[in-house]
């Protein structure tokens, strides 16, 4: 049983599936990037999950009997959620043949932010290896979902594990960058929107440290965020054809 007051992890895990699946829907029900104040809110709910997904993956990372097993199935997750995640939205799956925007999903980002907080920790490697080989883990994940500002962002967060404040505020920091790219190359309003992450904060100040009960949610997500995204594919065909509904698409 829970000891404390507020939200375990699984419960925060779960507001994180309902935002994004909210800020996914929208995409496939209104595409285009509308400018309406409901769903201009519809999509700042959905600024809930990204933060969330990184700060528990450096929960993880710090839980897990073993990292390398840890980002293995990352990586085997990021590479089934690229065919899911690039059918949902109407993009190809062979990257590069629409843009360098959103070529694949997230979970890319996520699996190669544990692999950058374990060079970040690595005690043998010199300052300018580190530098070196996260520039190139930056490259790599520049062309998917929340581009390399995911791993910056999971390292940082490793990095000021346990004060809260300082990691939002990195985050922060970091979506800045992000949203700078949006307002030029996609569009201003959503550039704006994109600094909505600051709303995980109130949720994350509520964390108790707790996993919950549930021990199933991590293969609750594995599963999930590929299947949810299969289906909104199908949707996709039915309202609007073989068409791309997001940039990238």
């Amino acid at each position: 049983m829970n000891t404390k007051a507020g939200f375990n992890s699984n419960t925060l895990k779960v507001f994180a599936i309902i935002a994004m699946t909210i800020d996914h829907l929208t995409d496939i029900l209104w595409p285009g990037y509308g400018h309406a104040w409901w769903l201009l809110l519809l999509h700042l709910i959905g600024r809930l999950a990204a933060p969330t997904m990184w700060f528990f993956i450096v929960e993880g990372y710090h839980h897990t009997r073993s990292v390398k097993k840890y980002a293995t199935r990352l990586f085997i997750f990021a590479i089934i959620s690229h065919f899911a995640y690039n059918f949902c939205f109407g993009i190809p799956f062979i990257p590069f043949k629409t843009t360098v925007f959103n070529q694949t999903s997230v979970i890319w980002s996520l699996a190669f932010g544990v692999v950058g907080i374990h060079i970040d920790e690595h005690e043998k490697l010199k300052r300018w290896q580190k530098f070196l080989l996260i520039s190139i883990i930056c490259l790599i994940t520049f062309p998917s979902d929340w581009s390399c500002i995911a791993v910056l962002a999971i390292i940082d967060i490793n990095r000021y594990r346990g004060n809260l404040k300082h990691q939002i505020q990195e985050i922060i920091i970091y979506v800045f960058f992000y949203a700078v790219v949006w307002m030029i190359f996609i569009d201003p309003v959503y550039g704006l929107l994109q600094l909505g992450v600051v709303i995980v904060y109130p949720f994350m100040k509520r964390y108790n440290g707790e996993r919950g009960n549930w021990r199933g949610m991590k293969w609750f997500f594995y599963i999930y965020y590929p299947a949810h995204l299969i289906i909104l594919g199908v949707l996709r065909l039915i309202l609007h054809g073989n068409i791309g509904v997001i940039i990238g698409g």
